[in-house]
C-alpha cells in the first residue's frame, strides 16, 4: 500500500501543494503540458528551486494576465469536462471543486450550483487544483493522510472585504479536523489548500507507519519565523501496521489484519470475560465471544481477537496463558474502515466525545463515547439515555444535521473566500 502524507508545517495552499508534489517526484513537464489543454485564459506555469530557512523547496509560479472573469461552479465543471485530461485526474479535480462549492454554499446560504468563485475561480487557482490532481495521479498514492492543520489568525482582505482567519470556507471544509492557529497573524491555510485536503485525505494526525522513499517541499511566498513550506512524504505502508492518527484510525480504506480464535469448553464465564478485557488492554482492535456446540454436544465458546499482524504473537501467547487452550487459529483478514473523526459536545451535565464516521466526505454515523456518557450521567445524577440523546442532537447540529445516528455498542470496533494562492 503506497501512502502519501501532507506535513502542513506552514499550512497549505494550492501552489504549495503543487510545488511539494513536483519536488517529491511528480513530472512537472508532463503536468505543464496537460494543463495547457485547459480551455481557459493564457497562463505560464514554472517551477523555481528556492531555499526556505535552509530547506531546499520548489515554488510553483503561475503567471496570468489580468482578468475580470468570475466563474460559477457549473462553468468550472464545464472547463474540466472539456479538457483533455486523464480520467482519474479529471475526477479528482472535479471532487476538489465540488467540496469547495459545497463549503461556499453553506457559508453563503446558496444552492451548490449557484455558487460563484472569485479568487478561487481565477486562472492560477484552477491551474493549482488541476495540477495537484495530475501530480497525485502521477505519484500513485493509494491512501493519503495529513498532519494537524495550522490556519493562522487575524483578518485577510479579499475581493469583497475582510474575512476572519481561518476563512469561513476553510472552517467548513475542515470540520472535525484538528486545527490550530500557530500564533501568526497571516493566512496559512487557504480555501484551495483546505479543499485539496478535504477531497483527498483519509485521516489527520501523526505520521502513519510507512517506509519513506521520497519527500518534497513546496514553498510559500511570505517570510515567516519558521520554514514557510508544505512537506510531502511518500512511501510504502509498513508491513502489518495500520496507519494510526491522533483522531483515530483513518479510512475509508483497506488494511490487513489478523483474527485469532480458540474454542474453549472448560473456562468459567468470569475468566472468559477477563480474557476479552486482557486482549483489549494488550492492544487488540476488538475481542468477542461466540457460543458454539463442540463434539459430544458440549456447550462452549469461541474467543475471537482482531489485531494487527504486529501484535499476532503477543496476543496468541496471551490466549494460551489466559484460557489454557491447546491451539489458536490465525486467519488474515482484509479490513475496510470509514474515515473516523472525533468531536466534543457540551451537554447540560458535561462534555461528551462523539465518534464520527465519514464515507466519501459525508457523515454516515455518529456515536457518543459510552464511557463519557456513563461518567457524565453518573456525575450529573441523570439517566444515561438522556445524556446519550442530548449528545446525539448536539453532534448533529455541530455537523450541520448530516449523518445517521448510532450507539456505542458491540461491533463498533472497527470561491467566495481568500485566494487559493499562498499568503
Amino acid at each position: 500500500m503506497r501512502l502519501l502524507y501532507f506535513d502542513c508545517i506552514a499550512g497549505i495552499s494550492g501552489d504549495m501543494a503543487l510545488g511539494a508534489l513536483v519536488d517529491a517526484g511528480a513530472d512537472g513537464d508532463t503536468i505543464r503540458d496537460r494543463l495547457n489543454a485547459l480551455p481557459i485564459e493564457p497562463f505560464e506555469l514554472s517551477f523555481e528551486q528556492v531555499e526556505a530557512d535552509g530547506i531546499g523547496a520548489t515554488r510553483a509560479i503561475v503567471e496570468t494576465p489580468a482578468s475580470e472573469v468570475i466563474r460559477t461552479y457549473a462553468s468550472i465543471r464545464q472547463v474540466l469536462e472539456a479538457a483533455d485530461l486523464p480520467e482519474p485526474a479529471r475526477a479528482l479535480a472535479q471532487r476538489i471543486f465540488r467540496r469547495l462549492a459545497e463549503a461556499e454554499a453553506r457559508v453563503h446560504n446558496k444552492e451548490v450550483e449557484l455558487v460563484t468563485f472569485h479568487e478561487v475561480g481565477a486562472v492560477d487557482s484552477i491551474v493549482d487544483i488541476v495540477g495537484v490532481a495530475l501530480a497525485l495521479t502521477d505519484l500513485g498514492a493509494d491512501r493519503i493522510f495529513s498532519s494537524a492543520v495550522p490556519t493562522g489568525m487575524g483578518l485577510v482582505r479579499v475581493d469583497h472585504g475582510m474575512l476572519p482567519i481561518p476563512a469561513p470556507a476553510v472552517v467548513e471544509l475542515l470540520r472535525g479536523v484538528p486545527l490550530y492557529s500557530r500564533g501568526v497573524p497571516v493566512e496559512l491555510t487557504t480555501p484551495t489548500g483546505a479543499a485539496i485536503l478535504a477531497a483527498t485525505v483519509e485521516g489527520y494526525g501523526d505520521l502513519p507507519s510507512m517506509r519513506v522513499d521520497a519527500s518534497g517541499y513546496g514553498a510559500g511566498t511570505r517570510q515567516l519565523d519558521f520554514p514557510n513550506v508544505l512537506r510531502v512524504l511518500l512511501g510504502e505502508e509498513a508491513t502489518g501496521a495500520g496507519a494510526r492518527h491522533g483522531h483515530g484510525i483513518a479510512g475509508p480504506g483497506r488494511s490487513r489484519e489478523v483474527v485469532l480464535e480458540t474454542n474453549v469448553d472448560d473456562l468459567s464465564p468470569e475468566l472468559i470475560a477477563a480474557t476479552v478485557e486482557s486482549a483489549l488492554g494488550a492492544g487488540a482492535q476488538d475481542a468477542w465471544c461466540t457460543p458454539i456446540v463442540m463434539k459430544k454436544g458440549r456447550p462452549a465458546v469461541t474467543v475471537s481477537v482482531l489485531c494487527s499482524s504486529e501484535l499476532e504473537e503477543d496476543l496468541t501467547r496471551l490466549l494460551f496463558l489466559e484460557t489454557g487452550t491447546l491451539g489458536v487459529r490465525s486467519t488474515p483478514v482484509d479490513k475496510r474502515v470509514l474515515e473516523r473523526r472525533s468531536i466534543e459536545v457540551a451537554t447540560s451535565a458535561g462534555a461528551v466525545r462523539v465518534k464520527v464516521g465519514v464515507l466519501d466526505g459525508r457523515v454516515v454515523r455518529t456515536a457518543p463515547e459510552y464511557d463519557d456518557v456513563a461518567r457524565v450521567a453518573r456525575e450529573g445524577g441523570v439517566p444515561a439515555r438522556q445524556i446519550h440523546d442530548e449528545a446525539m442532537r448536539l453532534a448533529s447540529e455541530a455537523l450541520g444535521g448530516d449523518g445517521d445516528g448510532g450507539g456505542d455498542g458491540p461491533g463498533d470496533g472497527s470561491s467566495e473566500g481568500p485566494s487559493g494562492r499562498s499568503g
